[in-house]
């Protein structure tokens, strides 16, 4: 039996990183339940907990895709362009559950699931430029080429990320400030919100770890497949 026909396992370290994200998870979602209620949104802070976290990881994703394009572009080696590609589809679910916990926070608040205010119609551009990634992939049958023209595409696409996060300090706009404010170092949440915003920040970034360990040998997996049918 040839190793692109054995059994599929998770390795020890993707393993390992599962479990310490669902871990961390559980203590995020604790410490999130614990924390007091939010001064005008009441309860509904919760969502955001969650909601940050994914917009987090969206963007720590697309960045590692956009490094993996230039790593590819410089090196040649497909392993890279297979890892930028595991990392853009990552960033991509993750995108549309941030879409998600948003109208699911949105509704209740402005009374509407979606609205075309800055920070939405920007999130919108995003997910719609990482789809347009993947027909890019599927439209071009020459690997290399391939490789190249979704390397551009990874590289571009993070142009956006800035837009999208600077769209409430841009542009007048409906959607609340930043959760945590980097531009001027502060955070209008008090210490113990805080402490559970960080911890579900950590979980997503160990989960998203793991997801490009695994989704990487899955796709090396498959590229040693049609390597030895070919």
């Amino acid at each position: 039996m040839n190793n692109a026909e054995k059994p599929s396992k998770l390795d020890p370290t993707s393993r390992a990183l599962l479990v310490a994200g669902l871990l961390v998870f559980a203590a995020g979602q604790y410490l999130a339940f614990k924390a007091p209620p939010d001064v005008q949104q009441g309860y509904l802070i919760r969502i955001l907990y969650v909601h940050v976290a994914a917009a987090w990881v969206a963007y720590l994703a697309f960045f590692v895709a956009m490094t993996y394009a230039v790593l590819y572009l410089w090196k040649q080696n497909p392993a890279y362009d297979r890892l930028s590609a595991a990392s853009a589809e990552i960033g991509l679910v993750f995108m549309l559950l941030t879409l998600f916990g948003g109208m699911m926070w949105a509704r209740p608040t402005w009374g509407v699931f979606w609205t075309w205010e800055p920070r939405l119609t920007t999130s919108a551009i995003l997910t719609a430029f990482y789809v347009g990634y993947f027909l890019l992939r599927h439209a071009i049958e020459d690997p290399e080429f391939r490789a190249k023209a979704a390397a551009a595409a990874a590289i571009l696409g993070v142009v956006n990320i800035p837009i999208n996060y600077m769209s409430v300090y841009w542009w007048r706009s409906i959607h609340q400030t930043a959760t945590i404010d980097i531009i001027n170092r502060k955070t209008h949440m008090d210490a113990s919100m805080l402490v559970a915003m960080l911890v579900n920040l950590l979980a997503t970034t160990l989960f998203y770890i793991a997801f490009l360990r695994i989704k990487g040998a899955i796709a090396a997996r498959l590229a040693e497949r049609e390597e030895w049918d070919g």
